[in-house]
């Protein structure tokens, strides 16, 4: 799955450009660098492949997120429509810029519903906010019309499918803005990284100037540069942008073994009775990080959880996980943060607690997920698929 498994003389040659420079940062030191711009060289690259008119790195995907939502004026009360399922990282994003996480239902996308979307928006919503989980699509198409029709944005939080696309765009370029996760267990890594992109020149400005404390980067003197608006240090490092600019070549080749990989693996279930694929809105898009299957109730998906742990097949049972289902987000329901939020705020958030939630239930209980590695050998990937079919049959049967 992660970009790290692929860790070679690509990213030491990268690293080493930066190392033998002594620049560590991205901006300014024009005569010591050497002319190496390891930042606006990864921008550049992510540009032209996805043909997207603006990148801007950032620190993580989750500042690409804080960074995507105050680019484009979210802030105060506003309501942003999240999927139950995700990464903690999304509705803390829209809390850190005081806005409000609308949590709706999943369907068997394992992605945002948009019947669920559609019933959430009020006067207060500014945006849609699907999450690409496990490498695979929202339903884009619907999610766009909908936005269209309330005259509202789409930001795409594709930090999971990095790579993937959809009808032939990449996930990410085709909302208003789209925001990246390069962190260590993504599909490409800068070790820590993110990246905001965008057709909207007004947006890749605002973009630019908040993750470096405001600076608007006119002329070559940081110190006369402007401060049009607040922001914050949410600049990527050279070392960082290095790694990622070496991954990110390896790219094509990465979707590729995890796209063979998974196959095999879904080749090994398919004529199984009770069990079934999640579905993949878009199968020549999907970046195949991960394999997700249902099996028929909570019980055998939990059961056999366990028992592929047992054998070696590591797998995600998410409904009993901490960091990417609302069922054990405590932190949220509970509303417990280091710094009290303002009254106001704290009144308009749902009651997240008794939220009914049913639908997302019944789906992700019955989920189990796998991760593709990029690493097997073909031996391992036939041996790892033979226990997984019969450790599945054992328990349907």
């Amino acid at each position: 799955m992660p970009g790290y498994e692929l860790w070679g003389e690509e990213e030491k040659k990268h690293l080493n450009d930066v190392i033998e420079s002594g620049i560590l940062m991205r901006y300014n030191f024009e005569t010591l660098r050497n002319n190496h711009w390891k930042a606006k060289e990864l921008e550049q690259a992510i540009q032209k492949k996805m043909n997207v008119s603006y990148a801007q790195l950032t620190t993580s995907g989750t500042t690409a997120l804080i960074t995507a939502l105050n680019s484009a004026g979210i802030g105060a009360g506003d309501e942003v429509i999240l999927p139950t399922f995700t990464f903690v990282a999304s509705f803390e994003a829209v809390l850190s810029v005081g806005a409000i996480p609308v949590l709706v239902d999943i369907d068997d996308t394992l992605t945002m519903d948009p019947k669920s979307v559609e019933k959430a928006i009020s006067p207060r919503t500014k945006v849609i906010m699907p999450v690409h989980m496990c490498g695979e699509m929202a339903d884009l198409t619907s999610l766009k019309e909908l936005a269209k029709k309330h005259n509202i944005l789409l930001i795409e939080d594709a930090c999971q499918a990095f790579g993937g696309t959809y009808k032939g765009k990449y996930l990410g370029t085709i909302g208003d803005l789209g925001c990246f996760s390069f962190d260590f267990v993504k599909t490409i890594t800068c070790g820590e990284g993110g990246a905001v992109v965008t057709n909207n020149h007004d947006y890749y400005i605002h973009a630019d100037q908040y993750t470096d404390h405001g600076h608007d980067h006119v002329g070559n003197n940081r110190g006369a540069e402007n401060h049009p608006y607040l922001g914050l240090n949410y600049r990527i490092s050279e070392l960082n942008a290095a790694v990622g600019l070496a991954q990110f070549e390896k790219l094509d080749k990465i979707l590729s073994i995890q796209r063979n990989n998974k196959q095999v693996f879904k080749d090994a279930l398919k004529d199984i009775e009770g069990v079934e694929f999640r579905r993949i809105l878009d199968e020549k898009g999907d970046n195949a990080s991960f394999l997700s299957i249902f099996l028929p109730t909570k019980e055998k998906a939990k059961e056999a959880s366990q028992l592929l742990v047992s054998k070696g097949i590591g797998n995600a049972y998410w409904f009993d996980n901490n960091w990417h289902y609302i069922k054990k987000w405590d932190h949220l329901k509970l509303l417990k943060t280091l710094a009290p939020l303002y009254k106001e705020h704290k009144e308009l958030l749902p009651n997240y607690a008794n939220a009914d939630y049913t639908q997302s239930d019944n789906i992700l209980s019955r989920t189990i997920t796998i991760p593709i590695s990029l690493l097997w050998t073909e031996e391992e990937l036939a041996k790892k698929a033979q226990i997984l079919r019969s450790s599945i049959l054992e328990i349907i049967q």
